[in-house]
């Protein structure tokens, strides 16, 4: 199978895992698209591009598991539960084990910010950034500080600018609740 059905059929199996959870379905999708868009701009090769886009998509797929277990869902449990189930799927696509292991590594610690190594880790959190920052209606003091905090690849920091910190009269949306 070439890669882009193996990413076309990780999308539709994820989506399929979320069913019925449009907010979660578009966010993977959105991370994916981020993901494989910092990676291309900042000149990665296309093994690692396809990595980041392959993350992107499946790098919550702990989140459900950890609610039916604990009845909630929090960054670590989705980095211990999410490995295994990823596995899975990325085995049943007919990704490479060498690739297997290195996405499962990256949903394994996908919430950890204290030691980032690695390029694809670093584009991954970014592009997880980007989406959640929009998505939970962050002020934009908080997206400063995510920005200066975690924001290191040039691609990442230019659309984190774009989006949340740069004035053009724009507002994000609060969330009500």
């Amino acid at each position: 199978m070439d890669r882009r059905k193996q990413l076309d059929a990780l999308c539709a199996d994820m989506t399929a895992h979320d069913v019925g959870d449009p907010k979660r379905i578009q966010h993977f999708i959105k991370v994916s698209a981020f993901a494989a868009l910092i990676a291309r701009e900042e000149g990665l090769d296309e093994h690692t591009q396809f990595l980041l886009e392959a993350v992107g998509y499946i790098h919550d797929i702990g989140i459900r598991l950890a609610e039916q277990k604990y009845g909630y869902q929090n960054g670590k449990l989705q980095e211990e539960l999410g490995p295994e189930a990823a596995r899975k799927m990325l085995e049943k696509n007919g990704f490479e084990a060498s690739d297997i292991d290195r996405i499962c590594w990256l949903v394994a610690h996908h919430h950890s910010y204290d030691d980032i190594q690695g390029d694809d880790y670093q584009i991954l959190v970014e592009a997880d950034f980007l989406v959640n920052l929009m998505e939970r209606g962050s002020d934009r003091e908080t997206c400063r500080v995510t920005y200066d905090k975690y924001f290191k690849t040039e691609a990442g920091k230019r659309i984190c600018r774009t989006m949340f910190l740069e004035d053009r009269g724009f507002e994000m949306p609060r969330k009500e609740g």
